[in-house]
């Protein structure tokens, strides 16, 4: 399982969402490969990832496995990662 989390640093969702993202990913142990969308333009384009703050949970081979768009609650997150580990 891969968790991609797309934001930008003008985005003002991004920067209260990365905080919560940030502490559930070490309450949990999944680590979160955080991708800035201005400044990597490949994964951006593979996962055709149009708004921010979007969070994508994939396999190991990068099948996109569930997508979340926008900021969610830590609880809401937790229940996500646990449904995919």
């Amino acid at each position: 399982m891969k968790v991609l989390y797309f934001s930008a640093d003008w985005c003002g969702p991004c920067k209260m969402f990365k905080p919560i993202v940030e502490q559930v990913s070490r309450e949990t142990g999944v680590p979160v490969n955080y991708i800035n969308v201005d400044y990597d333009a490949s994964f951006t384009q593979k996962y055709s990832v149009t708004s921010v703050p979007t969070m994508i949970i994939a396999g190991d081979d990068g099948s996109e496995w569930h997508r979340q768009t926008g900021p969610t609650t830590a609880q809401q997150l937790k229940d996500t990662f646990s449904r995919f580990r």
